[in-house]
């Protein structure tokens, strides 16, 4: 995990994704055996980067968190859930291209 993205638990899920303070964050639900996960991990890293300051970009181990996986119905990964101030607002299931991640987020950031 890079600096430009927050490694997030159970614990602390609720108060850095779902406060109506946090603003925009991404998050990445991924587990270190997935393919797909291991696929689309630098373009999530690379999304940190560019859009600093505009976007958090968090990642939820499901292994280790599992109470949050399940929170969220999160059954096949990598999944990527945006939040804006602590609400759901896109949900997206599998690898896919930075460019249709970003058509996906950047509505959301104007």
């Amino acid at each position: 995990m890079s600096n430009a993205t927050v490694e997030l638990t159970d614990v602390t899920f609720v108060t850095k994704v779902e406060s109506d303070k946090a603003g925009l964050v991404l998050v990445d639900f991924w587990a270190e055996w997935c393919g797909p996960c291991r696929q689309i991990g630098p373009i999530v890293e690379e999304i940190a980067t560019e859009n600093k300051g505009k976007l958090t970009v968090g990642k939820v181990d499901v292994d280790a968190n599992q109470g949050t996986a399940q929170k969220f119905g999160v059954m096949s990964i990598p999944t990527l859930m945006l939040f804006k101030n602590g609400k759901l607002v896109e949900r997206m299931v599998g690898a896919m291209p930075k460019n249709r991640l970003m058509a996906k987020i950047a509505p959301h950031m104007a």
